[in-house]
């Protein structure tokens, strides 16, 4: 059977690596060539990486992109961090409005908005109320806490997504998941978020368990460190 412009291709597959904020594992992550690398500003957050020299983020290699992920901060405080850091796409991890994504949208960002999800359905009313208003959404678990909870949501109930708009699944990934990955390639997954349980610190990334798991992944995966994201091309 012919592959169709929505059929998931595990070459395309997006790896993102969160929650960074040491500059000499920023350095030795981004010898990985993740395609994105986060970094939060949440003052709640132990990975806060506000006190990070902007130009360790400013010298990464041009094939990966940084994230800012910020919680419920307004326009001007995101655009102020996006500004000193040159980060051109952000991450939305709380409550934030459609509004406030297509503003954010609008003035030129690339936005992600994170929305937690349970095992039982997908609130499409609620997630499609951002359709029009962001690039992607980051599915993770939804707990209390903002900046992720180590936990997952059942992958099965996205088996339907029926939104236009590309998601990367969050929450509790981790170094044994690549079959559970693959399996679960279907129309509008994009790629995978991974943080904490690939650290053996907050914020600190234990590069053996990345190696193997980037390796193996890849069997799959055949990344391309240089290859143009898909919302660079439609722009």
């Amino acid at each position: 059977m012919a592959l169709t412009d929505n059929t998931p291709r595990h070459a395309d597959m997006m790896i993102k690596v969160c929650g960074m904020r040491d500059p000499r594992n920023i350095a030795d992550v981004a010898s990985l060539s993740p395609m994105l690398m986060g970094f939060i500003f949440h003052e709640g957050s132990p990975r806060n990486a506000k006190g990070l020299s902007p130009e360790c983020v400013k010298s990464l290699p041009e094939f990966i992109r940084p994230v800012a992920v910020t919680v419920n901060k307004s326009d001007s405080e995101i655009m102020d961090i996006c500004e000193a850091y040159g980060f051109k796409i952000v991450q939305l991890h709380g409550n934030e409005s459609p509004e406030q994504c297509r503003r954010l949208k609008d003035s030129g960002l690339t936005v992600f908005k994170a929305i937690g999800l349970k095992d039982e359905c997908v609130d499409i009313e609620r997630v499609s109320a951002y359709e029009n208003a962001v690039d992607m959404f980051v599915f993770d678990y939804k707990c209390e806490s903002h900046g992720g909870s180590g936990k997952k949501f059942s992958w099965d109930i996205l088996a339907d997504y029926p939104l236009k708009v590309p998601y990367l699944l969050s929450g509790g990934i981790g170094p044994d998941d690549v079959d559970a990955i693959v399996a679960a390639m279907r129309p509008g997954m994009a790629g995978i978020d991974i943080n904490s349980r690939f650290e053996t610190a907050p914020g600190i990334k234990n590069l053996s368990k990345l190696i193997n798991f980037i390796v193996s992944l890849r069997k799959f995966n055949e990344h391309e460190p240089n290859s143009i994201p898909f919302w660079e091309k439609a722009k």
